[in-house]
């Protein structure tokens, strides 16, 4: 076997661990999901429903995701090999592999993966009506809606390939404006289709990106103004800039893969370094909008039982001291949770009141189980400081 053609079947053999290994996070994110979601209904967590709210719309995420990871294994020139999966297919079966794959991904589950990240964060910045079930059907029907476009567009350039070799005036273009595959030669001299990225597509694509690109630098500036802490902030940097760094250059890299031919080294190469550009996206995203935000939430969770139980022994060593009112405890020491609130901020929490003259606080009642308000006259309750944007 020819050197070139190792690595290149080598670069096919990481994409596919790649890819089982987003399934793998994709699985554990889902099961996360799940018991988080339970664990406020079995708890009676009422108020903790706000920050699982979008699970169905997360899930649906980590869905798309899979989808497009599945889509890039299907592509790969590896697959297409003497004796391998898709080599037993008819030629004309092949090409409509890569057609799909073109339509599928390029055309659905990429746009659906940042749309869907966009109403993510839209939603923090709504004061109301957000995380809820009718807030997770508008979302995914404004999801499909908004992908529409992009995904007739592919299928339109698709639709102009197959007219590539008739009298018509696509015949005037070079094929790879067009063309989702290219045919190439195997050792026994049969015909294979290698998928490739028509131009057309890519260029729709990067239309595309360029747009939602702009949007998340606009989205991503109103959301700093609202961070609670620094911990925070780093969060909404590093997913802003990977998404909006990361897409672009895929759409870059399936602009170049043009300059060579599907089945040399340089083409699996770019088509390597593409796939690798949006899983990083793909990844980036799944923590910081899945992951982390359970976390927090369940974090914060374990923070007020603390409190509950110092509050208990403080009470209780009153009594057996007879020394009157409890004395000072963690619940009156806001530099300390702030700084474990610091730690854990999500980009699901914000401030529900902005006063510039005072700070806001996190209710730590809103972590008791059906617990309802304090009524009128009553102590003021004690919270966890929340840090301010400035």
């Amino acid at each position: 076997m020819p050197l070139s053609r190792f690595l290149a079947d080598a670069l096919g053999v990481v994409t596919i661990c790649l890819v089982v290994v987003l399934i793998l996070l994709g699985i554990f994110c889902i099961v996360y999901s799940f018991y988080f979601h339970d664990r406020i209904h079995g708890q009676g967590l009422v108020r903790l429903n706000y920050f699982s709210g979008p699970w169905i719309i997360r899930i649906t995420f980590i869905f798309f995701a899979v989808w497009w990871g599945f889509g890039e294994i299907i592509r790969l020139n590896l697959l297409r090999g003497e004796g391998r999966v898709l080599n037993s297919l008819n030629l004309k079966r092949q090409k409509t592999v890569c057609k799909c794959y073109v339509v599928s991904n390029l055309g659905f589950a990429e746009p659906c993966l940042i749309l869907i990240l966009i109403f993510l964060l839209r939603a923090s910045l709504q004061k109301s009506g957000t995380l809820s079930r009718r807030w997770n059907a508008k979302t995914a029907a404004y999801v499909l809606l908004y992908c529409l476009p992009i995904f007739v567009l592919q299928v339109i350039v698709i639709i102009i390939g197959t007219w590539h070799n008739k009298e018509s005036f696509v015949h005037r273009l070079p094929p790879y404006f067009t063309k989702a595959s290219a045919f190439s030669k195997t050792k026994d001299n049969d015909n294979v289709a290698l998928c490739t990225y028509p131009l057309l597509s890519t260029v729709v694509l990067g239309l595309f990106a360029t747009l939602l690109t702009t949007y998340l630098f606009w989205l991503g500036r109103q959301i700093l103004h609202l961070v609670i802490n620094k911990g925070l902030q780093k969060r909404v940097y590093t997913l802003i800039f990977s998404i909006s760094g990361f897409f672009p250059l895929r759409v870059l890299l399936l602009g170049l893969s043009v300059l060579s031919e599907p089945d040399k080294l340089l083409f699996d190469a770019i088509s390597f370094l593409a796939f690798l550009s949006f899983l990083c996206c793909a990844v980036v995203a799944i923590c910081m909008l899945v992951y982390l935000p359970i976390a927090d939430s369940l974090v914060l969770r374990s923070l007020q039982r603390d409190i509950e139980a110092m509050r208990f022994i403080d009470e209780y060593d009153s009594l057996i001291h007879n020394e009157g009112p409890p004395r000072t405890s963690v619940l009156t020491s806001p530099g300390r949770n702030s700084v474990s609130l610091e730690r854990s901020g999500s980009i699901s929490f914000r401030t529900m009141v902005k006063d510039e003259t005072s700070g806001a606080f996190v209710d730590v009642s809103l972590f008791t189980p059906s617990q309802p308000s304090t009524p009128s006259g009553s102590p003021k309750l004690v919270g966890w400081p929340m840090l301010s944007s400035s």
